[in-house]
């Protein structure tokens, strides 16, 4: 068991959350070897490479403090942005103290409520907007959760499976469509011209581009939330793309669009999706539980099952 060092705590795990996206392109070892899993987080700031330990949605118990840290952080329940471990040490700084309401659950899901608030924050929804959301994973799905509280005229989602689709409809989605809709189906289902104003595309999967890009309006916005790792992605840009004015944006966590930087920091954007979580009540995604000691059969899951599985959780 590691002792913190003196300016450290030590924290003891009790349930940590599998990412289906970034942490499958890892399993998978579809992951550029030229650029760090994440620079704002202390362990993934490296290049990537094997062996390493993965994870960033952990949520435990303070056990143990070094010797320049205040003792009242003894027994404080956190949140850490740190791999998947029974125990580990970190900076009292680097947590996010957790209120007695909210459950263990729903507090692992924090990284990925804060996730899909970027999401929201990015595409900038307007009043009576016309919306499609291409992947109704765990992130897509809690994308769908918020945009749902957005005075728009039409919110569309798209997956490949039942489930996750069943799930969207329940969280405020108002047209529901499987993967092989096509773009004439989906422009039948959406009111005024049969484009959307914003679209997102996260669903991991290279070839949903080209759909989110086709059913996107003129002047409208696409905001990409995936990661495709060493996936290639083709687009065909050389037709109406090219007088459309689409703006084509990617959207990732570890940092803030510039629009949004005079009034707002990472700190303030953590808050909001921590005060989320009540009303979100994330766990509801969750599937499956293993034990840690399972860890091999909770990937194995994701990766063979994903029809199965929405949000895994490990615990300990």
């Amino acid at each position: 068991m590691p002792l913190p060092d003196d300016d450290e705590v030590r924290v003891e795990t009790r349930v940590s959350a599998l990412s289906p996206g970034t942490e499958l392109l890892v399993y998978r070892d579809c992951v550029p070897g030229d650029v760090p899993l994440d620079a704002t987080i202390d362990g993934l700031d490296e290049p990537f490479s094997y062996p390493l330990s993965y994870g960033y949605a952990a949520v435990g118990v303070v056990t143990a403090v070094g010797d320049a840290v205040d003792e009242s952080w003894v027994g404080r329940r956190v949140f850490a942005f740190h791999p998947h471990a029974s125990h580990f040490c970190v900076s009292p700084e680097s947590l996010v103290p957790l209120p007695a309401e909210v459950s263990d659950e729903d507090a692992a899901m924090l990284a990925t409520v804060e996730t899909a608030t970027g999401f929201a924050m990015d595409g900038r929804p307007g009043i009576g907007e016309r919306v499609a959301v291409f992947g109704q994973g765990v992130v897509g799905l809690l994308t769908t959760a918020l945009l749902s509280q957005f005075p728009l005229s039409q919110l569309v989602t798209v997956d490949c499976h039942d489930a996750r689709r069943e799930r969207s409809r329940s969280l405020g989605a108002d047209v529901v469509f499987g993967a092989d809709v096509g773009e004439d189906g989906l422009m039948d289902a959406l009111s005024g011209d049969g484009r959307t104003d914003l679209t997102y595309e996260l669903s991991g999967n290279p070839a949903a581009l080209s759909d989110a890009l086709a059913v996107t309006g003129d002047d409208g916005r696409l905001v990409v939330g995936s990661w495709y790792g060493e996936k290639p992605v083709a687009l065909d840009l050389g037709g109406r793309f090219h007088r459309s004015g689409i703006e084509i944006r990617s959207s990732q966590v570890s940092r803030l669009a510039p629009e949004h930087t005079g009034r707002w920091d990472k700190s303030r954007r953590l808050d909001y999706a921590l005060d989320s979580l009540s009303r979100l009540s994330p766990s509801s995604l969750v599937t499956h539980r293993f034990p840690v000691e399972d860890a091999a059969d909770a990937y194995r899951l994701l990766d063979r099952r994903p029809e199965d599985a929405v949000q895994v959780l490990l615990t300990y």
